[in-house]
């Protein structure tokens, strides 16, 4: 009959790191639905925050870019909507990061008592950022429908721009929460990183107003291309796809380097945290 028994000897858990992850998979559902429960149950609107806050942000952003500053969306699609489903994956990974960023230390008892890959902390706290994510893809929806725009059949493509939104917030995630736990003012950087981001990300407007020759820099950004992923499967938009392999390469980049940097220090969690 085979053992259930965790043994401890010195070096296992390095040799056993990514296998363990699935071992303890159990422990990331039970943290996710933790994390989705605390999110909703104690506040006023509950899940009525994931559409109040997208929507109010696609209403300025409509006026000053549309009104003000009068641009016009590239394709046939309002130009709120093509705001709205810019700022779907935009708020996804904003989301993401500052849950998953703070998440080892608001879990400090956890992670000083028991062993368990501590990777799997911030990658379930960007589940309820999935589930707002989802919530607010209702309401573009609901939007389409209301100015009677029918997506193109490239929306079945869409999960994929999805799953690159994620790796780009777990990427970035797991490199600033090691770093927040060694360094707490780190905390207080993120809403000024991600405020910034939110202006040179192409939310409140198309990246084909960026003039061609900077297109390329630009997309050093990887937002950029994941925004204009999700206009060309939603609105059928045009997309750069020289740009996109560019910005794939920038969130496997991230990606490596925060895994690494993650592995790196997670054996000082315990004592710094």
């Amino acid at each position: 009959m085979k053992s259930d028994r965790i043994i401890i000897e010195a070096g296992r858990s390095e040799k056993n790191y990514w296998h363990d992850l699935w071992r303890f998979r159990e422990l990331f559902y039970i943290l996710s639905w933790r994390d989705v429960k605390v999110r909703y149950k104690q506040t006023v609107l509950g899940a009525a925050w994931a559409v109040i806050r997208p929507l109010l942000t696609t209403l300025i952003f409509t006026f000053v870019f549309s009104r003000v500053a009068k641009l016009s969306a590239p394709g046939q699609a309002p130009y709120a909507i093509m705001v709205f489903a810019g700022m779907l994956p935009w708020q996804f990974f904003a989301s993401a990061l500052a849950e998953a960023s703070n998440s080892l230390v608001t879990n400090a008892n956890l992670v000083s008592k028991v062993y368990f890959p501590r990777l799997i902390i911030p990658a379930s706290s960007i589940v309820t950022s999935l589930v707002d994510f989802a919530i607010s893809f209702l309401l573009l929806l609901g939007m389409m429908a209301f100015y009677q725009t029918l997506p193109d059949i490239k929306i079945v493509l869409l999960p994929f721009f999805v799953v690159l939104a994620l790796l780009a917030a777990l990427g970035v995630s797991l490199y600033i929460t090691a770093l927040n736990v060694k360094y707490r003012d780190v905390r207080y950087v993120i809403p000024f990183v991600v405020q910034l981001g939110l202006y040179i990300t192409p939310v409140g407007f198309s990246s084909s107003v960026v003039p061609e020759k900077w297109r390329l820099w630009y997309a050093l950004n990887p937002m950029v291309s994941i925004v204009d992923g999700f206009r060309w499967c939603i609105l059928n938009e045009p997309m750069n796809w020289s740009a996109f392999a560019i910005s794939a390469a920038v969130i496997l980049f991230f990606l490596v380097v925060g895994i690494g940097y993650f592995r790196k220090t997670e054996r000082g969690f315990a004592d710094n945290i």
